[in-house]
């Protein structure tokens, strides 16, 4: 598969807390994602707790990274030549 020209915005499998969406927007902005849940919590304060409606709205619409797929298992009956 080749690689896309720019970057992508997506929820990362491995670095999630909840959904993944404050790892995905960090790595996409190339910041901590600590950092994004720490701004993210302050922004969800400020507003009274309306931001937190944004959160589950960006869950739906930031797609999930695609899962890594191993290479394909070497047949059992295949023997490589020895030298």
């Amino acid at each position: 598969m080749t690689e896309a020209p720019y970057r992508r915005l997506l929820r990362p499998l491995d670095d999630r807390i909840v959904a993944g969406v404050c790892s995905g927007i960090g790595r996409y902005f190339g910041v901590d994602p600590v950092l994004i849940r720490v701004a993210f919590a302050i922004f969800a304060v400020v507003t009274w707790g309306t931001a937190l409606i944004a959160y589950p709205v960006i869950w739906f619409l930031m797609p999930e990274e695609p899962p890594a797929t191993p290479p394909a298992p070497t047949p059992t009956w295949y023997q490589p030549p020895t030298v």
